[in-house]
């Protein structure tokens, strides 16, 4: 049987997702999760991996990318991840909240520990279930990240090589088998011709 691969959301849905987050017991936190999955496109074991001199500079503050070491990402496979600026905003208000570590994690757990990937991918099934967003995962933010990097690849002057890299995977096949495509833009595009 063959799955479904996770759905990719719009930005009026991950808006509603942040505006949820915001409600909750750990706001701060919760966000951080969103926007690392969204904004980075972390895989849940690389949320749960991350740490802070991962994100910090050596003056202790949150810097302007993510490094990803091989023992944190997937098969190994480091690599480096500018922050979007939303995200950076959120981690550094994280790591004031939590009084400004120089290690340790990013994402604790409720007992002040590492949150395990299963325990990422069950916080995100429970509040996509909670906003009637159906056909979501953990995943979802991840997939989402690739698509739309897609799509504003032009304005850039990048290449499909760049999105593969910034998503750590092996082959650009992998990649592509993320992104979505919008049946809109090919309208549009079969116009143009």
């Amino acid at each position: 049987m063959h799955r479904q691969p996770a759905k990719v959301l719009e930005p009026d849905d991950v808006r509603l997702l942040l505006a949820r987050v915001a409600t909750q017991r750990h706001p701060k936190r919760n966000r951080v999760l969103v926007l690392l999955s969204f904004k980075a496109g972390l895989r849940a074991c690389e949320m749960a991996g991350l740490t802070w001199p991962m994100v910090l500079t050596s003056s202790g503050e949150v810097g302007d990318k993510i490094t990803m070491p091989p023992g944190v990402a997937k098969r190994g496979k480091p690599r480096t991840i500018p922050l979007h600026k939303k995200l950076r905003t959120s981690l550094t208000k994280l790591h004031g909240a939590v009084g400004r570590p120089s290690s340790g994690p990013v994402i604790r757990s409720e007992r002040n520990a590492h949150m395990t990937p299963r325990s990422i991918v069950n916080w995100f099934r429970g509040i996509y279930g909670e906003l009637g967003l159906v056909g979501c995962s953990s995943h979802s933010g991840r997939r989402t990240f690739i698509t739309t990097s897609a799509r504003v690849l032009a304005r850039t002057g990048g290449s499909l090589r760049d999105i593969q890299e910034l998503a750590g995977h092996s082959a650009l096949t992998t990649t592509e088998r993320y992104i979505q495509g919008s049946r809109d833009a090919q309208r549009r595009l079969i116009s143009l011709l």
